[in-house]
């Protein structure tokens, strides 16, 4: 057990010595989230869940230039120190993640949640198949944010077009579900 504690202080010590280095970076921004290497583009689903922040957004995680677009994670306690998260939504199959929201579903009106006291994230992004369609998609998480499944059924909405993306999803409250504008 004591082998195990160290272990475990020493895996957080390293990952939290490495995280930090980026904030002394010279010409890292320093009030802006900036991911910890390559290609950032658009912020999607900022969300609050058990206690953090999640920010979710595109990235490349191969180079510094559009392509591969995949939706990466970060969270936060105070919205100006990031954690840099495992790849939340990977590119698959010839399908790059666009943009699109996260929801917390605190009354699991999804049902996607399985155990008592779980609460599914709920992703909504556009699906784009390169030159041919772009299709909106659907994937959940019941960690937390941790890791993502794509739901078997997608894409969940395909008008057969090339420009057809950026879902925006929010809790209506008076109607008791998510809308989608």
């Amino acid at each position: 057990m004591r082998r195990l504690c160290i272990l475990s202080l020493l895996f957080i010590s390293i990952q939290t010595f490495s995280q930090s280095d980026l904030y002394k970076e010279q010409h890292r921004p320093r009030f802006h989230f900036s991911p910890a290497k390559n290609w950032c583009n658009d912020p999607n689903g900022l969300v609050y869940n058990n206690g953090s922040y999640h920010l979710f957004y595109q990235h490349n995680p191969f180079e510094n230039k559009w392509g591969h677009m995949t939706w990466a994670h970060a969270t936060s306690k105070d919205l100006l120190h990031w954690t840099h998260e495992s790849i939340a939504i990977p590119e698959e199959n010839g399908v790059m993640i666009f943009s699109g929201t996260c929801v917390v579903d605190k009354n699991n009106t999804s049902g996607f949640a399985i155990k008592p006291g779980q609460i599914p994230m709920i992703a909504i992004y556009t699906g784009h198949t390169e030159g041919v369609n772009q299709s909106q998609h659907l994937a959940y998480s019941l960690d937390n944010g941790t890791t993502w499944t794509k739901y078997k059924n997608n894409p969940i909405l395909d008008l057969h077009k090339k420009d057809f993306r950026d879902p925006k999803v929010f809790w209506a409250k008076r109607n008791g579900y998510c809308k989608c504008r």
